[in-house]
């Protein structure tokens, strides 16, 4: 079946930021649709809170039981999903330009981040779960009084501390699976897979072929791919895609480079190129990204 694109709904049980998608809370979400699907350019924080769901994500088995905390990062294929007649979550949708509002991109890394793709899910205590029911009273609360002063400040902030909270559950595993990784695979292959990560970061959005990044580690591409794959059930293509955009996104926000000035810095033959590459993987052009938070992150 084809891939296809999984927005967040609307109706009841579904609070928004305003009008948009960006920020999204849902009680009551009691499944999706068959088939690969994709949430669009979204992450998502997932408590399931009754019954039990099983799905793949990204080829990984995942299941999920009451008071299972996972997280969805952006731009990852769930597939084969199935649950029980009373399986029920929470929910808490946010995109990419609500990151860089609450300016999570600088308060972690994003290759900090990539090790919990490969482990998105962690199972909450009494006092977890009772941390997690304030946050999602007080954003619940405050997206329904739109009125209040500071509102989007507020939420963003609820939003961020909620985040960090999750992160901070989901790393407390990560050592031992780590340490796991590193008597099944080696510590080489280990090693090579975050100097892999380091080399993208720090090309800052220069460099896209794999093939050159290959020959800074004296590795085929092929091989590179499968440590990869190993690793991080990742395809380094990917890992690629992700560090560029994050430096365009810092680009189109927090600077007043034109376009060609962007497409110029970063090594694209053309300001034309630049533009198809960007509208292909974020579904705007760079032009519409930064009339929707250019000006909003200056008013911050």
């Amino acid at each position: 079946m084809d891939l296809i694109d999984f927005k967040p709904r609307k109706g009841t049980g579904t609070l928004r930021l305003g009008d948009s998608d960006e920020l999204v809370l849902m009680d009551n979400f009691g499944g999706i649709p068959a088939g690969k699907l994709r949430p669009l350019d979204h992450g998502i924080i997932i408590i399931c809170t009754a019954g039990a769901a099983q799905f793949e994500y990204d080829g990984l088995t995942v299941q999920l039981e009451k008071n299972d905390l996972f997280l969805f990062m952006a731009h990852s294929v769930v597939d084969k999903f199935m649950s029980s007649p009373d399986f029920n979550c929470r929910e808490l949708w946010f995109s990419r330009g609500e990151m860089w509002s609450m300016n999570m991109f600088a308060k972690s890394s994003l290759s900090d981040l990539l090790p919990l793709k490969r482990n998105p899910k962690a199972k909450l205590s009494a006092t977890d779960i009772a941390l997690f029911d304030s946050y999602f009273m007080q954003l619940a609360h405050h997206m329904r009084n739109s009125s209040l002063p500071l509102y989007p400040d507020i939420i963003r902030s609820v939003v961020s501390a909620l985040l960090l909270e999750v992160l901070s559950i989901l790393r407390q595993g990560i050592e031992t699976t780590m340490e796991n990784d590193m008597f099944n695979k080696g510590l080489h292959g280990k090693k090579l897979a975050e100097r892999f990560l380091q080399l993208v970061e720090q090309a800052d959005g220069r460099i896209r072929r794999v093939d050159e990044f290959a020959k800074m580690l004296h590795v085929t591409p092929k091989y590179l791919s499968k440590l990869l794959m190993e690793t991080m059930n990742r395809r380094p293509s990917v890992m690629v895609h992700f560090f560029t955009l994050k430096a365009i996104e810092n680009r189109l926000r927090f600077t007043d480079m034109t376009m060609q000035q962007i497409a110029d810095d970063l090594k694209f033959p053309n300001a034309s190129f630049f533009g198809k590459y960007f509208k292909e993987h974020l579904g705007m052009t760079p032009m519409e990204y930064r009339m929707k938070y250019y000006k909003s992150t200056k008013e911050e």
